[in-house]
């Protein structure tokens, strides 16, 4: 997966001569946490909902607002963006930009093109509603978590055993982390599967497969095996 299919577009950037005020409402206008900063067409820096909270003057009065914090007037984005951010282009995998954000201990990056042209930005939020996406969650149904062994075939037979007992499978994801040696970790969604067929099916596997829990969003029950 590439981040051109999950970024958000077009980025929505400030001048770095933009006041702080105007950037803060810009931001809050469009919901967003982050804006590219941009000078003479170049990127030149990035300013966060952060930056911005902590260009709040909480030692000037404010008659109207007593007590509460507001931005110096005459502050340019500027002065308290972060220089030369962190990119990623839109042809990077998404493997790669989630080690980037976690490297760098950063909520989102801009994305450029070959010319270095900021056409987007990817942030944690659009990789959590990709996890959403890739489970299935939201749409309930039975989630399976299954351990069988890691060699050729094996997902595919406890697949066709589900599908003999009549379920629908929506989503698979799997790995080797955090499993016996030897095996795999299997997370499958699973709709359309009665009672007496789940029931079925949970001792047909047996033979292939050990079944770790099966958590049924529909009557938010989990069943541990």
């Amino acid at each position: 997966m590439l981040v051109k299919n999950w970024m958000s577009q077009p980025a929505i950037t400030v001048d770095a001569d933009t006041l702080v005020e105007d950037a803060d409402r810009l931001a809050k206008r469009h919901n967003i946490h982050m804006l590219p900063v941009m000078q003479n067409g170049r990127l030149v820096g990035i300013v966060t909902d952060r930056d911005i909270k902590g260009a709040s003057a909480s030692d000037i009065p404010d008659k109207k607002n007593k007590g509460k914090r507001h931005l110096f007037p005459e502050l340019e984005v500027k002065k308290i963006m972060t220089p030369d951010p962190v990119t990623v282009t839109y042809d990077c995998a998404l493997e790669e930009t989630v080690e980037k954000l976690l490297v760098h201990n950063i909520s989102g990056l801009p994305v450029v093109n070959q010319k270095q042209k900021v056409i987007g930005v990817i942030t944690k939020s659009d990789l959590f509603q990709l996890i959403l996406i890739l489970t299935g969650y939201g749409k309930k149904g039975l989630l399976m978590a299954i351990e069988v062994k890691d060699r050729p075939g094996s997902i595919e037979a406890i697949s066709d055993i589900i599908r003999d007992y009549g379920g629908r499978i929506s989503s698979i994801l799997s790995t080797c982390e955090r499993a016996d040696k030897g095996n795999r970790s299997v997370y499958m969604r699973v709709f359309d599967i009665d009672q007496p067929s789940l029931q079925h099916f949970k001792e047909a596997r047996t033979e292939i497969a050990t079944l770790l829990y099966i958590v049924d969003q529909n009557e938010k029950k989990i069943e541990w095996f």
